[in-house]
């Protein structure tokens, strides 16, 4: 999956960009603030339908103007010229693909595939179980035809669930109706994320030996979000109903599903470094990008967001050498050329941006 061209306008501080950019490194240049980053918000918003610094209506559209708009092109495994476009006013949005229009953001977001490292990804290890659980189903999304549908059906049911809880109702009927369609729906949606996570594993342990040896052997397990080895969903479902009313909400469930990657040299529950735990999120988010490559025979467009400053230069030579190996197109920040250090053939792209002015370096 090669970009070959793309617009944005009101994103931050740049008002209007086009860039046609390298098959291989693109290296975007410019001093803290300039609006580098802002080039990599777009392309995570077209793949993710949000940016990795918030959601679009949290400051992501420039001070003064109505929306934002992006629009790309990119050739695809099979040859053919693919496009994308999107006008985002924070509520509202409007999409289109290949030409027609999108209904479904998802839909959207489907189309073009993009994985981000950025300084905030550390979270992906020791922040939140919700970004976790993001990461699994970007990865089904794209990889898995049947995963938005089963998603869709368990997201509605459990809002539904909810929506009785929070009114401390007793309808049984309703209760059972909705916690019938919630655990069936619920537990195929976790079957695919075991089944997700478990493909995944040897990818994250290969990327562990690129980059964190001294840590021993990396292995990535999946939690489901309740005991589902001893009991099924339909009956924590049941049994958990009477707490859940008094709560007012689901307390178990595919919603509460995580993952955590182990280290052999590290005992369990042992904190790692500032250090290897970003290098522990790249390297899940590397195996994501590797294993999405297996399955459809195009890697995802990388994007490395201040990669001097998270990564020391040993690891920054490392992980460039071998992105330039597997032939990804890679759109890399840094204030300056000298913060990294590309590979000796590699095909280098430069762009310059100085107070939201893109320029071709």
């Amino acid at each position: 999956m090669h970009l070959t061209y793309f617009t944005l306008a009101n994103i931050r501080s740049v008002a209007q960009a086009t860039i046609e950019p390298s098959a291989q490194f693109n290296l975007i240049t410019g001093d803290n603030g300039a609006g580098k980053t802002s080039i990599l918000e777009a392309l995570h918003l077209l793949s993710n339908g949000k940016s990795f610094r918030g959601r679009v209506g949290e400051g992501l559209i420039q001070v003064g103007r109505p929306h934002l708009e992006i629009y790309a092109r990119w050739a695809s495994r099979s040859g053919l010229n693919r496009q994308l476009g999107l006008r985002h006013a924070g509520s509202e949005w409007e999409g289109r693909i290949d030409g027609q229009n999108c209904a479904l953001l998802s839909d959207l977001c489907t189309a073009l595939a993009a994985v981000t490292f950025e300084p905030g990804s550390h979270a992906l290890i020791d922040g939140r179980s919700d970004q976790r659980r993001r990461m699994m189903d970007w990865g089904l999304f794209h990889v898995e035809p049947a995963f938005i549908q089963l998603w869709r059906r368990w997201s509605r049911a459990h809002k539904q669930r909810n929506a009785l809880l929070k009114q401390r109702t007793h309808a049984t009927a309703q209760m059972e109706a909705w916690e019938a369609e919630l655990a069936q729906s619920g537990e195929a949606v976790t079957r695919l994320r075991a089944d997700y996570i478990d493909a995944l594993a040897p990818y994250v342990s290969q990327w562990a030996d690129r980059l964190l040896p001294e840590l021993g052997e990396a292995v990535l397990r999946f939690a489901p979000g309740w005991k589902r080895q001893s009991v099924s969903l339909e009956d924590a479902l049941l049994v958990q109903r009477a707490r859940d009313l008094a709560a007012g909400f689901t307390t178990a469930g595919p919603h509460r599903a995580d993952w955590v990657v182990e280290f052999a040299q590290r005992s369990q529950g042992e904190r790692l470094s500032r250090g290897q735990t970003k290098l522990a999120a790249l390297i899940v988010i590397l195996a994501q990008a590797e294993y999405y490559a297996h399955q459809n025979g195009e890697w995802p467009v990388v994007l490395l967001d201040d990669l001097a400053s998270e990564l020391d230069i040993a690891h920054r030579a490392a992980v460039l050498s071998a992105l330039a190996e597997v032939g990804a197109q890679v759109f890399v920040t840094g204030t300056t050329a000298e913060d990294l250090s590309f590979p000796a053939a590699a095909q280098v792209r430069v762009f310059h941006v100085e107070h939201g002015v893109i320029e071709r370096g």
